[in-house]
């Protein structure tokens, strides 16, 4: 497939210093555990968002390990990479993606990638802030774990969308990402998504068991339950296909909760603005 050419369809040029400013929702969707359908959920999630009207970007920040793009049967001409090497602009690397949205694609295989140092991720900030009046939501697919990138884009992200299963060791390493993201870098709020339930009920008890776990030990934070996810054998078709389960099953069981999501980010938008905008956000990773 080839790359889409971004700057076609955006203005050019940057605000002046005089102009206002709007704010992008940042939302970072993240996990402790790897496996547990995070890539999927964001792909479909940015296609319900543009449904709704949204301008979206997505962004994948595994950023070594690149998934996104493959899952989606894009075959990007540049990567991240190209950007962090100054080889290429933001713009020149965001390909299309299904329904409207833009991707900003990782790398696949570079190591040095799994620890940007502050240079980069200075560089990365400055990029991204130069698009946000063109964009409604960043959307970042963060690689799982507690690594210095995945704590990074947690922390520059308004909203954290937590993906969670029924596994046990999904569970015990959401709560280490939070413990993490509360005692290190200060966050307080969190929101809650079931992956793979059987049911509303499980999809509760499992919120509801992080959440006690959350509160006993440390306190502070705040889980939201934003939803859940059905167990639909529809969502590895889908992946299969390289296509989202929107496109290839809209009737599914998995696209209608995939929506209701979508609409629930929506419902909360004001709680976003609180705390200021992406600039704001990165440069005060950058004090840790």
């Amino acid at each position: 497939m080839a790359q889409d050419n971004a700057t076609r369809s955006f203005p050019q040029g940057r605000p002046g210093r005089g102009s206002s400013r709007r704010r992008i929702r940042v939302i970072s969707v993240t996990s402790g555990k790897g496996g547990v359908g995070k890539t999927s959920v964001v792909a479909n999630l940015a296609l319900a968002l543009c449904r709704m009207e949204q301008r979206v970007l997505v962004l994948d920040a595994d950023l070594g390990l690149a998934n996104l793009d493959v899952m989606l049967g894009l075959n990007p001409r540049y990567t991240i990479d190209h950007l962090l090497r100054g080889e290429r602009t933001l713009e020149e690397i965001l390909i299309q993606g299904p329904g409207g949205f833009k991707l900003l694609p990782a790398a696949s295989g570079i190591p040095e990638l799994t620890e940007l140092d502050n240079t980069q991720r200075l560089l990365l900030l400055d990029e991204l802030d130069a698009l946000r009046d063109r964009f409604d939501v960043l959307l970042i697919d963060t690689g799982a774990g507690i690594s210095s990138n995945v704590m990074y884009f947690n922390y520059a992200a308004m909203e954290k969308v937590v993906l969670v299963t029924n596994e046990p060791t999904s569970l015990t390493d959401a709560y280490a990402l939070i413990k993490v993201l509360t005692s290190r870098y200060k966050q307080k709020r969190f929101k809650v998504l079931v992956n793979s339930a059987q049911n509303a009920k499980e999809a509760e008890r499992i919120y509801r068991h992080l959440s006690l776990v959350v509160d006993q030990f440390l306190g502070s934070p705040s889980l939201d339950y934003l939803g859940w996810i059905p167990f639909d054998k529809q969502m590895p078709a889908a992946v299969r296909k390289q296509r989202t389960v929107l496109e290839c099953f809209p009737e599914s069981a998995a696209s209608g909760r995939l929506l209701e999501v979508a609409k629930a980010l929506m419902a909360n938008e004001g709680e976003s603005f609180l705390e200021g905008d992406i600039r704001f956000f990165w440069q005060r990773f950058l004090e840790h």
